[in-house]
């Protein structure tokens, strides 16, 4: 498996994130097929890297389940 580097991509507060500061996730629009994700209190712990239908899936999910 070879490295992604992730150094130039542009990360956005994710709109499921808490606006009080508290509960961030920050997600990564730069890449096709993939949607790097972390929380954005600590950067330097690491992205999770979803294939962009398995995010689609999630947030649908997620959607779903929160209305």
């Amino acid at each position: 498996m070879r490295a992604l580097d992730l150094s130039d991509v542009t990360w956005r507060k994710s709109s499921y994130s808490n606006q009080d500061g508290g509960a961030c996730l920050e997600v990564a629009d730069d890449i096709p097929a993939l949607v790097p994700v972390r929380d954005s209190k600590a950067p330097a712990r690491g992205v999770l890297l979803f294939g962009a239908e398995a995010w689609t899936r999630f947030v649908g999910a997620y959607r779903s389940t929160s209305a």
